[in-house]
């Protein structure tokens, strides 16, 4: 039987070579300790060579660092002298127990709302410094996936460069086409390039209601909206997939981007801006826009006609402020003759070689 009067904590112990539990008593020094019992001594054992282990009921548990099945054990309180030189057991991790819980969730909150900061404003700062030739290239890129679906009917593309020309007063660098996908939407892509689909024309009545949503998609390309919307929504991979052949995957970004009510706001006030400089009445968009509304409250935005609801906030408001920059008494002109419209809205139809079905997974 083990002399409690010797010298040393009584603690237990597994050696991890063998499954016999053992009843020593630890003799600490400066550095380390020795395990001594009836069978001999095991030690020195460095302190620092020492991990925190779960506990056994009351016990404190210790391993070593190299022996995987090794193990002290300590029932009751230790000696201040000893407990000194043990690891604290982790209750949390290493970061959390050293700061405490209540500090580190503090700090935790304050980096995550300095990380959404940076995530949402990012593409601001960023954006003026994509360079202009990137853009142009990925641009490129995603309208040459459209192939043989750009129309080219006749006289259409003549009708459409000249309402861009007409509501396009900073004379910007553009490329706008129409695209044979059964989608009521229009897109400005990286580049100055800005795509109709066709199923846009059909909903629209006159010339003056397209005017004014190219209007608006002028005023993104103008304010750069586009490169901060694909950063936003995925980030520089997009933009490198993109120029790298991804173009697909940029497109449907694009699609599935949605810009801040900011760049929404800037973009309506451009395209009032173009229709005002070109004397087009800004009452068609209005009308346009109301249609629109109606239609989504009849068939839902899950609706893929409606695909430019479900990408471009529609409102009341923002109807009424196309209504609201009509000039009283002002004689405005028509965005385009009868026959320049007629040739614009049948663009697609009227080319006989336009690439007709799915694209990138819609109509």
């Amino acid at each position: 039987m083990e002399d409690a009067s010797a010298p040393g904590l009584p603690v237990w112990h597994y050696d991890g070579r063998t499954a016999r539990k053992r009843t020593p008593r630890l003799i600490a020094s400066a550095d380390g300790f020795t395990l001594v019992d009836e069978l001999g001594e095991d030690g020195p054992i460095a302190w620092a060579s020492l991990i925190a282990r779960e506990a056994s009921g009351a016990d404190a548990v210790y391993g070593l660092k190299d022996r995987p099945g090794w193990r002290l054990g300590i029932t009751g309180a230790i000696p201040p002298d000893i407990l000194a030189h043990l690891p604290r057991a982790e209750r949390y991790g290493r970061m959390v127990d050293r700061f405490g819980l209540g500090r580190s969730t503090t700090v935790f909150l304050v980096l995550a709302a300095i990380t959404v900061f940076v995530v949402l404003s990012a593409p601001r700062w960023i954006a003026p410094y994509v360079p202009s030739s990137w853009e142009r290239r990925l641009g490129d890129a995603i309208v040459g996936d459209f192939g043989g679906r750009l129309c080219n009917g006749a006289g259409g593309q003549a009708a459409l460069d000249k309402l861009t020309r007409r509501i396009n007063p900073k004379g910007l660098p553009l490329q706008v086409r129409v695209a044979n996908v059964d989608m009521v939407n229009a897109v400005a892509l990286p580049g100055g390039k800005i795509i109709i689909f066709q199923e846009l024309l059909q909903e629209a009545e006159s010339a003056d209601e397209v005017a004014g949503v190219l209007g608006h998609e002028i005023g993104h390309v103008q304010h750069r909206d586009v490169v901060q919307a694909l950063l936003r929504q995925a980030g520089l991979s997009v933009l490198l997939g993109g120029v790298s052949g991804d173009a697909g995957g940029a497109f449907n970004a694009l699609l599935a981007a949605t810009y801040s009510r900011e760049a929404e706001s800037n973009a309506d006030a451009a395209a009032v801006a173009g229709l005002a400089a070109a004397g087009i009445s800004p009452m068609g968009t209005a009308g346009f826009f109301q249609r629109l509304a109606k239609m989504e409250q009849k068939l839902g935005r899950a609706s893929m006609a409606l695909s430019y609801v479900a990408s471009h906030p529609l409102s009341h408001a923002r109807e009424k402020v196309f209504a609201g920059s009509a000039v009283k008494g002002r004689a405005y002109t028509p965005a385009l003759t009868r026959d320049e419209w007629d040739a614009l809205v049948n663009i697609c139809h009227n080319d006989k070689d336009v690439k007709r079905g799915p694209f990138f997974g819609f109509d």
